[in-house]
């Protein structure tokens, strides 16, 4: 089940609020958990046993810490034992078939394929239940005695399949008590419309573009083209994560929860530095606080500091795919991370433009990168950007899509926001909210392209 069906829409959410605002506040929490268990499982219930797992032997090792505190060793064995555990059911669930693949490839050997599927959301929720553990054994957060309240943060729906990455510290003291308030519900609802809009009718509608060029096939279109295409990627993986996010927000002030924020506006950028401080921004954190300043950071020399950048950006690469595409994804930002620490941010903050303009670029050729699965069609993609080849497809394709990506490419460089931002009337905000809701049921109810492009992840 995804946030743009309507089945979440029109049943699971009134059904699950109508019930949730109605019982006390000491029923919260298992009223959660088990409209939570019922959104996962109707996906993939096979995969509800390992999130279960992943509760049970996460909350059993918080307790054993808790116990052990004053034996150190006993205290890290469990520590290391439960960190091996949630690791090693993600390597193997989401990777053991590329280790397979590649040791084949390496050996010659003919070692089977596990016939598995990938569990929905294992990424973000393993990395969530990790936080939990590491703050635990720091001593920055106290264990959960409640298995309940940590299967409530772990599976809890708005946030379980795609984020934002929410670390227990920020939401413990919400899961013993909170209270929800009508201007937050309010607030809440503006915020889960706005971010169904950007997944319904911007990255929808602007994806389509970049599913027909796959048709078409990358060594048959023009340099103008593939351009058109990328920039087409680049809006459409924006609005769709970033409008799953805003939705999970959005719900999670209805619930009564302040999830961090996950996007801001990371397209207007003007350095690949200041991009990642605004895409994806739990993620970024997550491997800033658990990965890289536990590696020393910058605190340790230049060279080391390289070192540490490659490990984060290995991992983060890896973290999003199965695939050799992905890492070079993250080590490609690794690079151009490392040149503008070396010397091209000096560069960069004399002229705007130039920053802007590199910026974008370099964005763009990263999300084909991150597309597409085969390093042979990555190279001949990118060799129809950046060589002369003519032709008047980009005519047709213009003619189709070029007023929604305007729309989009004003969105996503913030002037939507800022024409939004000085509409002081809450009546006209309404109203604003209430055509794009139905604009966007329309939509659905068409039953158009409505693909999801972090489901996966």
């Amino acid at each position: 089940m995804i946030f743009s069906s309507l089945l979440f829409l029109f049943w699971f959410i009134p059904i699950f609020f109508t019930v949730y605002y109605l019982v006390p506040q000491r029923y919260k929490n298992p009223v959660l958990f088990i409209f939570s268990v019922i959104f996962y499982g109707f996906g993939e219930p096979k995969y509800l046993l390992l999130i279960f797992l992943s509760i049970t032997v996460n909350y059993f090792a918080g307790i054993l810490m808790d116990k052990t505190s004053e034996n150190k060793a006993l205290r890290t064995t469990v520590f290391v034992l439960c960190i091996v555990f949630d690791i090693g059911m993600l390597m193997f669930f989401k990777y053991i078939n590329f280790f397979i693949e590649n040791i084949n490839a390496l050996t010659g050997l003919k070692l089977s394929a596990v016939n598995i599927t990938l569990p929905l959301g294992i990424s973000f929720y393993t990395f969530q239940i990790m936080s939990y553990v590491i703050d635990l054994y720091r001593g920055k957060t106290v264990a959960q005695k409640s298995i309940l309240k940590l299967g409530t943060y772990l599976i809890m729906f708005p946030q379980l399949i795609a984020g934002p990455i929410v670390v227990y510290s920020r939401v413990s003291d919400a899961l013993d008590e909170r209270r929800i308030k009508p201007e937050e519900i309010e607030e809440g609802v503006r915020i889960f419309i706005i971010g169904l809009a950007s997944k319904v009718l911007l990255a929808n509608n602007i994806g389509m573009l970049w599913e027909e060029l796959k048709t078409v096939g990358y060594g048959n279109i023009s340099t103008l083209l593939a351009w058109l295409g990328a920039l087409s990627f680049t809006l459409q993986i924006y609005f769709d994560f970033n409008g799953y996010s805003l939705m999970a927000i959005g719900i999670g002030k209805m619930l009564g929860f302040e999830f961090p924020l996950n996007f801001d506006l990371p397209y207007t950028s003007a350095s690949v530095t200041e991009f990642w401080r605004r895409w994806h921004i739990t993620l970024s954190s997550w491997f800033r606080e658990y990965v890289y300043i536990p590696l020393g950071g910058n605190r340790k020399g230049r060279l080391r500091t390289y070192i540490n950048l490659f490990i984060v950006w290995f991992l983060t690469g890896f973290w999003h795919g199965a695939g050799w595409n992905f890492i070079l994804w993250g080590l490609y930002f690794f690079v151009l991370l490392s040149l503008e620490k070396l010397f091209l941010k000096n560069i960069l903050i004399k002229s705007r433009i130039f920053a802007r303009l590199y910026t974008g670029i370099a964005v763009i050729v990263s999300w084909v990168i991150f597309a597409i699965t085969d390093m042979g069609d990555i190279l001949k993609y990118i060799g129809r950007m950046f060589s002369i080849n003519t032709g008047n497809d980009i005519v047709y394709y213009l003619g189709n899509y070029a007023v929604v990506m305007a729309i989009g490419c004003a969105v996503s460089l913030g002037y939507v926001k800022k024409l939004y931002d000085k509409v002081n009337n809450r009546y006209i905000k309404m109203a604003a909210g209430v055509i794009l809701f139905v604009i966007s049921v329309a939509y659905l109810a068409d039953e158009g392209y409505n693909p999801f492009l972090y489901f996966r992840f």
